[in-house]
């Protein structure tokens, strides 16, 4: 890898950072109806007496929650500084309810027995496991938990994970949970098989959402994904000859699957890669299967990674 690294500063001259899908489809024709619920403005602008017309109108949010904590929550410094930041970025949220429209349209295009959800926005005091929540017919959206990588909120958080919370991750995270959600399980402990699994999700992410860049899908920065883009024939060679591929070694998951700062080769340039790197080689892995076999979005779910891998053709970009 070390030659392809020298070669870096120059090639990605001539490499978009900003891949957009070529998969765009009509979907204008789509009817889907998007309704976002402002909990958190009336919430954090209640009053006591508000509290048990919100406590009847919102009893999802109030489960098991005495009332005084709800009265020390609206109260609450901390939150109010949250619900005032969210005001400051989000504004009247329009920006994102167009986004998840034409989310929900591709979702519907794709498969007709979508409903779109009734979206919720809400303030979690940062609850960074659970920025949305997906459940049917309600899609939760905790808006402090996409104020900006540069706010203050966020100070504690390495920059890694804190580049990510950003307005225009929100339609990429609902898309990734409604994905995530439809899935069967996945058992295997392949290498091989967890990149293309990922590989599938990201495949999915890509039909729906074919307006956002590539490093947006992927959480990375626009130097990260080049670096991805110019090596990726190395990064293959590396697995294959480390025999990587069909290796149950759980340390590769840390080492390539999972969000890190970067991907774990055990080189001196280590650094300048992205993490999560054998996700990114698993999309590519499926889509050279879809443009190389006749096979519907639909079908794509139930084809096992054993077979994509052999029937995708896959051969990385020199």
């Amino acid at each position: 890898m070390a030659k392809v690294l020298r070669f870096f500063g120059v090639a990605v001259l001539f490499i978009s950072c900003n891949n957009v899908s070529q998969s765009k489809i009509d979907v204008s024709d789509v009817e889907v109806n998007v309704t976002v619920d402002r909990f958190e403005e009336k919430f954090y602008t209640s009053t006591e007496e508000d509290l048990p017309r919100l406590k009847e109108d919102y009893t999802f949010m109030f489960a098991n929650v005495p009332d005084t904590t709800s009265l020390g929550k609206m109260k609450s410094e901390e939150e109010l500084f949250l619900f005032n930041e969210s005001q400051k970025v989000f504004g009247n949220f329009e920006e994102q309810r167009e986004e998840l429209t034409d989310l929900f349209k591709h979702i519907k295009y794709y498969n007709p027995q979508f409903k779109e959800p009734k979206v919720i926005t809400h303030i979690s005091n940062v609850d960074y496991e659970y920025p949305i929540i997906y459940a049917d017919s309600l899609l939760f959206i905790a808006l402090d938990m996409y104020l900006g990588k540069q706010s203050e909120v966020y100070s504690s958080f390495p920059m890694y994970i804190a580049q990510n919370y950003k307005k225009e991750r929100v339609v990429v995270d609902v898309a990734n949970d409604i994905i995530q959600r439809s899935f069967p399980s996945f058992r295997s402990r392949r290498f091989i098989d967890k990149m293309i699994h990922k590989g599938k999700e990201l495949y999915f992410l890509e039909r729906f959402l074919p307006a956002v860049s590539d490093s947006l899908k992927m959480g990375y920065s626009s130097e990260k994904m080049k670096w991805a883009e110019v090596n990726e024939i190395d990064i293959w060679k590396y697995f294959i000859e480390n025999e990587m591929l069909y290796s149950s070694d759980s340390d590769l998951d840390a080492r390539f699957i999972n969000v890190a700062p970067f991907s774990k080769f055990y080189q001196a340039s280590d650094g300048d890669s992205p993490g999560r790197i054998g996700v990114w080689i698993g999309w590519q892995i499926v889509r050279s299967y879809m443009r190389n076999n006749d096979v519907t979005l639909q079908e794509l779910i139930a084809v096992s990674p054993e077979d994509i891998y052999k029937k995708s053709k896959y051969k990385p970009r020199k």
